[in-house]
């Protein structure tokens, strides 16, 4: 079992004097959510969730040695400078560096991009620091060339959780849980691991459709939505209710019961935001849209028994699951009735996917 201190590099020299590497890491999507979280990105309650496969953030990162004693970094998206994204990598950087001390003795240039509109509402935080983290333990297994496989990934997600808390569950693919749960093995609130116990062929290359109701910035950051959680009337209970749901979850993953994914994970996303609508202050990111697809998704349900569902992440934009034999009659579907509510008629196919790949 790892623990912070094992994730403290102790290296007598950083004898690498310059490189480059490049990594993509996908989004996921939670199907147990995380809300609420304490000190040092520690989640309240466990999550679990399927690691997608088309929409990906991919980071090239040079780095070369100096003598200044702290790190420096240039950061860009698709090749151009983004100072905005300055203080969030920093911030970052600022805290791996316990954990990760060679970063003094390098400049960075990260360059980064995404597979899926920079501004579509599509959370690419936990993607971007995914695919950062790899890149930062690609550097390392340099300087510590004895490395083993597990230690790396481990490690890696570790330290995307420091950069954006779901960011370590798309470290690894197809399906992923984040923090302690006693009935699934290894579980850990310092980083995500592979579910390893037994998955349907239902459940076999999900099916995920995206449609991109609001691609305006959030009222409310999720950073503050988290914060909000401290002080909440219903949070004990719903991080017991967190836990119960991953329970009835593994159950469902190993027998296939579609009907019973559909409640869980649905309930899991009303509950999501029903924290943000009872907290105090209160605040609403679901659209009149996403009611509308909501609504128009049951009533198809009900009429011809396909096991679809919705799905929310802490915005506006709804998750279509479905299974991969069902994809003809699901996307004619979204076609007909549901790409009418879509901001510009925008909507992403996605799956489920791996996880983090190199690519140089």
């Amino acid at each position: 079992m790892f623990l912070e201190k094992d994730f403290i590099a102790n290296l007598s020299s950083t004898s690498i004097e310059k490189g480059s590497f490049e990594w993509s890491a996908p989004s996921n999507i939670a199907l147990v959510k995380y809300w609420g979280k304490k000190e040092n990105q520690i989640p309240a309650n466990p999550s679990i969730s399927f690691t997608l496969n088309n929409c990906k953030t991919t980071t090239k990162v040079d780095f070369k040695k100096t003598i200044d004693g702290n790190f420096t970094f240039d950061i860009l998206y698709e090749g151009e400078y983004k100072k905005e994204f300055v203080p969030k990598i920093n911030h970052f950087f600022l805290r791996i560096e316990k954990y990760c001390s060679y970063i003094n003795d390098y400049h960075f240039t990260i360059d980064t991009s995404n597979t899926f509109p920079h501004s579509s509402g599509i959370a690419s935080s936990a993607s971007g620091m995914a695919a950062l983290a790899m890149s930062i333990m690609s550097l390392e297994k340099l300087l510590y060339p004895e490395m083993t496989d597990a230690y790396f990934y481990q490690k890696a997600s570790f330290l995307a959780r420091l950069g954006s808390g779901s960011a370590c569950r798309s470290v690894k693919g197809n399906v992923v849980v984040w923090g302690n749960h006693e009935e699934i093995s290894g579980s850990s609130d310092l980083f995500g691991v592979e579910f390893t116990s037994a998955i349907h062929s239902n459940f076999k290359n999900y099916q995920d459709t995206i449609l991109l109701v609001d691609k305006g910035e959030k009222q409310v950051s999720s950073t503050v939505g988290h914060d909000l959680m401290h002080n909440h009337p219903y949070a004990e209970r719903r991080f017991t209710q967190a836990h119960e749901n991953l329970s009835k979850l593994k159950t469902v993953l190993a027998s296939g019961n579609l009907d019973e994914f559909i409640a869980i994970v649905e309930s899991e996303a009303l509950t999501l935001h029903a924290m943000m609508m009872t907290s105090m202050p209160y605040f609403i990111l679901m659209k009149p849209n996403t009611l509308e697809i909501i609504n128009k998704i049951w009533k198809f349900r009900n009429e011809t028994k396909t096991p679809v569902c919705f799905t929310l992440d802490a915005g506006a934009n709804v998750h279509i699951l479905y299974p991969e034999n069902e994809i003809e009659k699901v996307f004619q579907f979204i076609k007909n009735e549901l790409v009418g509510y879509c901001q510009n008629g925008q909507y992403i196919c996605d799956e489920i996917g791996n996880g983090s790949q190199i690519l140089t």
